[in-house]
């Protein structure tokens, strides 16, 4: 084995949550190196709808989070070229149980949220794809915004090689940590920080500690129509009763409940998959889809085509496209630690791991790894200090 290299950050992984913490680190001037052992990224990162949804994390910590998270994607998407829509997203209602659950989320949010009740005449003009027969209201919100996860996993790497001098391993897998060392593609290094940011493939490095953790995995169904004609926009992301039952910032509305007993007794097929339905859009004029939740450690390889019925006919009852051809179907999967936001634990000094965003990685992992890194930061300040007086 050759001799052994250095950095000042070593990350495993180059999904969102890696990317994060490489960004994070090289902003404070670190040295960093992130290995990722696929070639390129193909996780959960890039399965997802883009969206960066700062309306469905409930008040405090995780909304801040949120939010810090949309202020860097807005700053970093100008700065590495690729699309970010500033889009907002409308939850839209056409029961009374699910208006209800509207009102009280209004009248219970905070002012910084910016939240609103519009009429179905004012929801036709923030998207010409709402299906306003029926529709009693929706809620608006301006912060939401979507990129296309591929385009931005994918340009991340190069925009942090160029402006931050990260140093990027495609196709290197992680076979060894023992603080300050790791081993990657048959070479030594060895940093000061070690972030482990592995995803849904958290068993191959500390496996006794992801045993104990409880983390399990989670299985999604996606879909991506072919392109709109005539360059036609949904505007907001759009969204619908379903997602009220979903999202951690509308669990304190006690309407909700009604809503959710409701959608068990009528159509006991949505909670029984998991599924909600929401759909985003890209630059390239495709609808992104989705979605629906299978729980556990072994999820099964092959996708329940009635799953997609289902999504796609609750889909069609609230939106209405020029063309639902779909062009691709396909799954993500990523971990979770049920009950919690994320799993972030020091399995010896030096060594990091971040993991279990809870399928909101897009969302959050800009914010976490601002957060976790000033952290640290602290911490070693403290340290430093007390050695000194010491």
């Amino acid at each position: 084995m050759n001799s052994s290299k250095q950095a000042d950050v070593a990350i495993v992984g180059a999904g969102i949550v890696g990317l994060a913490h490489a960004l994070a680190a090289a902003k404070r001037g670190r040295k960093v190196v992130v290995f990722e052992r696929n070639l390129p990224v193909v996780g959960a990162s890039i399965r997802n709808f883009g969206m960066v949804w700062p309306i469905g994390q409930p008040v405090g910590v995780l909304y801040d989070r949120a939010m810090k998270s949309r202020s860097i994607w807005v700053e970093i998407a100008q700065l590495a070229d690729f699309y970010a829509e500033q889009c907002g997203s409308l939850h839209l209602a056409y029961r009374q149980d699910e208006m209800d659950v509207l009102q009280e989320f209004v009248d219970t949010a905070q002012k910084a949220q910016r939240v609103e009740l519009l009429s179905p005449a004012q929801v036709a003009q923030k998207s010409p794809a709402v299906v306003t027969e029926g529709l009693l209201g929706a809620l608006w919100s301006p912060t939401e915004m979507t990129v296309d996860p591929r385009e931005a996993i994918r340009k991340l790497p190069s925009f942090l090689a160029k402006a931050y001098g990260v140093e990027f391993h495609f196709g290197n897998v992680v076979t060894e940590i023992a603080y300050p060392q790791l081993v990657a593609g048959g070479e030594r290094w060895i940093a000061e920080q070690i972030f482990v940011c592995s995803g849904a493939d958290f068993e191959t490095l500390y496996p006794a500690i992801y045993t104990a953790s409880g983390l399990t995995k989670v299985k999604l169904q996606m879909m991506r129509t072919v392109p709109q004609p005539n360059n036609w926009r949904i505007g907001s992301s759009l969204a619908a009763g379903l997602t009220l039952t979903h999202y951690a910032a509308f669990a304190h509305c006690q309407s909700l409940a009604a809503l959710k007993a409701r959608i068990a007794s009528e159509t006991p097929h949505f909670p029984q998959w998991g599924i909600h339905v929401m759909m985003s859009q890209n630059a390239l004029g495709e609808i992104i889809i989705g979605d629906s939740h299978e729980y556990g450690l072994n999820p099964e390889p092959f996708d329940q085509e009635i799953v997609n019925e289902y999504i796609l006919s609750y889909l069609q009852m609230f939106a209405k496209v020029p063309e639902l051809a779909i062009a691709e179907k396909w799954h993500g999967i990523y971990a979770k630690l049920p009950g919690k936001t994320e799993f972030v634990t020091q399995p010896e000094p030096g060594v990091t791991i971040i993991n279990a965003l809870s399928g909101a990685g897009m969302t959050l992992s800009f914010g976490f790894a601002e957060e976790l890194m000033s952290q640290l930061d602290s911490a070693s300040h403290h340290e430093a200090s007390a050695a000194v007086a010491h």
